[in-house]
């Protein structure tokens, strides 16, 4: 059964799609850069503490979470998925006493977007006017 909602406008349909397209774009590039190794992620991974050897696991598990996220059958399994991979990246971040504000700025616009062009989260999460 659904639930009637009101239809999306057309800013913000196009809004959320920028708004999706911004970290899908951001993981995919993250993602491209760790299957390259270049000497600046590996030297990054290193400050982490994170082994050399899961470089591209952690590049795998970030494109599929970004791909995951753009399917719009999927894009809410995609956020859940990307926002749990984003608290890893805070929590690595907050560990080593770096900034880790803008991690959480980034899964903040990821389901800003999927809210702005879903009317399944919007039926989910309804904003009182």
């Amino acid at each position: 059964m659904t639930t009637p909602s009101a239809p999306i406008s057309k800013t913000a349909l196009w809004a959320g799609r920028i708004m999706t397209a911004l970290p899908a774009l951001l993981m995919a590039f993250s993602a491209v850069m760790k299957f390259l190794k270049p000497a600046s992620v590996v030297q990054g991974f290193a400050h982490f503490g994170i082994p050399e050897s899961h470089i591209v696991t952690l590049g795998i598990v970030e494109l599929a979470c970004a791909i995951i996220y753009v399917i719009p059958r999927t894009s809410v399994l995609g956020a859940i998925l990307l926002t749990g991979y984003l608290g890893g990246a805070t929590a690595t971040t907050a560990r080593v006493g770096e900034a880790f504000i803008p991690t959480v700025i980034f899964g903040v616009v990821a389901w800003g977007g999927l809210f702005l062009r879903d009317q399944r989260l919007r039926a989910l999460i309804p904003l009182r006017q």
